[in-house]
């Protein structure tokens, strides 16, 4: 059985945050209610994909993030000739390495071919000297990693975390079936649009199996990859030995971000890539609370127990403009659990052997 079997008992979209329901209740409830039915978001009409190169038609906003190792930076921006809200990845081309150039050059073609509506869409790409620039659809929620930040700074709900996750694993699958491993499945890479609509980003690191119009069952390219994606490598990745790996490296990484989004902290995250790879070695499979695998913050760990506000605002971007969030950060009850489903699913995507995941 896939892995994406585990998830169709629930079919549901991350409900909408719009301002109106905001009043009524909590932004929590609104991210779990289900639709009266099951269905797939549409793709975009024509009407509404936003393909001009001219400069001038685009209207920067506001810095929204960074991506691929601080090397991009992300903006929200308006379509001046339509009105529509985008966001504008930026990248300086002069100082990405030959490596980084062909990750980009990989991400923007296989974008082309990919049509699905949970993996990120890139409308146009075109470059202005030397920077080049990426035009994709508006996600007014951000990522699922941004929400865990403002929102749920001690996890989601597993009603949460079943729904985002998904949409995610849905994209997933599809890019596993035509022959590509994400190789960099993580919250952050997960993002949620103003209608609910889940999709999986950061194609930068992806790789195909299929090399010389044969499909391989493993593959031995083991990039330089940074120590901030390094938590959610799978062991075979860490060890990069004549073993290689292949898209049941991805299975493990759903493990680490399930876990990611149960605590709101990221395994392994302070730890070194030797220590890492041993505790991920060592056995058996950790649980989605294990507090051994994950950074201990003193401070943090007082902030979200008292649950009082720092007293700065906090931006969270909207379908309908900037919603600025002070007192209203929302608590995860301590006393959150999970169900044995749930423990079991985390404990499969996290098995060492590949094969049983």
């Amino acid at each position: 059985m896939s892995l994406l079997n585990c998830f169709c008992t629930s079919r549901t979209q991350v409900e909408s945050l719009r301002p109106e329901k905001q009043s009524e209740t909590g932004i929590h409830q609104n991210l779990i209610d289900e639709p009266p039915r099951s269905r797939l978001p549409p793709f975009p009409r024509h009407s509404e994909v936003i393909c001009s190169t001219n400069i001038s038609h685009y209207e920067l906003q506001v810095e929204i993030g960074r991506g691929f190792d601080n090397l991009t930076s992300v903006h929200l921006a308006r379509h001046t000739p339509t009105g529509t809200l985008v966001t504008i990845k930026i990248t300086n081309l002069e100082n990405c390495t030959e490596e980084r150039l062909k990750a980009l050059q990989r991400a923007v073609i296989l974008s082309h071919f990919f049509q699905h509506p949970n993996i990120t869409t890139y409308w146009t790409v075109f470059t202005v000297g030397s920077w080049l620039w990426v035009i994709s659809p508006f996600m007014a929620y951000g990522s699922a990693s941004q929400l865990l930040r403002t929102y749920f700074p001690e996890g989601m709900s597993e009603t949460l975390i079943r729904n985002i996750l998904f949409g995610a694993v849905r994209g997933l699958n599809y890019l596993h079936q035509n022959g590509c491993i994400h190789r960099s499945f993580k919250a952050s890479h997960i993002l949620i649009s103003g209608d609910g609509l889940v999709t999986l980003s950061g194609l930068s690191h992806l790789h195909s199996l299929v090399k010389h119009g044969q499909r391989h069952r493993a593959v031995y390219d083991f990039p330089q990859f940074s120590t901030s994606v390094q938590p959610w490598l799978s062991p075979e990745l860490l060890r990069q030995d004549l073993h290689g790996y292949n898209v049941k490296s991805d299975i493990y990484s759903v493990g680490i971000t399930a876990c990611e989004l149960a605590s709101g902290q990221v395994p392994f995250q302070d730890m070194h890539r030797t220590q890492m790879l041993l505790q991920k070695l060592k056995g058996p499979p950790y649980s989605p609370l294990d507090i051994s695998i994950f950074p201990q913050s003193e401070s943090r760990m007082k902030n979200s127990r008292s649950g009082v506000d720092s007293g700065i605002g906090e931006s969270v971007l909207v379908s309908s403009g900037t919603h600025t969030v002070n007192s209203d950060r929302l608590q995860t009850p301590s006393s959150k659990t999970f169900s044995p489903a749930f423990f079991s699913l985390v404990q499969q995507c996290l098995q060492q052997d590949p094969e049983k995941r």
